[in-house]
């Protein structure tokens, strides 16, 4: 039996910027934007892998949700610390040149890890933390 990932969520908090972030920067294909009333939800992910994607959503939209746990979701969101995802690239510093250009927000430039990677770090538009390792 086999057991796959297909897909992850992250918030957005401006649908059109991150849009343009993961299509045009990160370089990745939109899979499906689908709206109702004022939401939007966009799949979007590596043409590599057909199979994963990750789907941008507005926060906060249960209706089980309180005000007040939307406020402090909303305020997570904007420190960058309530939803992150890790990325792999063979060319971490041509991505990450890439991103600079796309106007990230930088949180670490490239460097080597005392635990065995290369990697890098920034936040999308809503403020998600994206971490990219290198392959080896």
């Amino acid at each position: 039996m086999a057991t796959k990932i297909q897909n992850s969520f992250l918030p957005h908090t401006d649908p059109e910027a991150s849009l343009q972030f993961y299509r045009d920067v990160l370089g990745f294909e939109v899979r499906n934007d689908v709206g109702y009333e004022d939401m939007r939800w966009i799949t979007v992910g590596p043409a590599s892998q057909p199979d994963t994607a990750i789907v941008l959503q507005p926060p906060a939209v249960d209706p089980g949700i309180t005000e007040e746990e939307r406020r402090v979701i909303l305020e997570l969101i904007a420190k960058g610390v309530y939803a992150g995802v890790i990325l792999t690239t063979d060319d971490l510093d041509g991505f990450f040149d890439r991103v600079v250009a796309g106007g990230a927000d930088i949180i670490q430039e490239p460097m080597d890890q005392d635990y065995g990677v290369r990697d890098c770090a920034f936040r999308d538009p809503a403020g998600n933390h994206i971490r990219v390792n290198q392959t080896r």
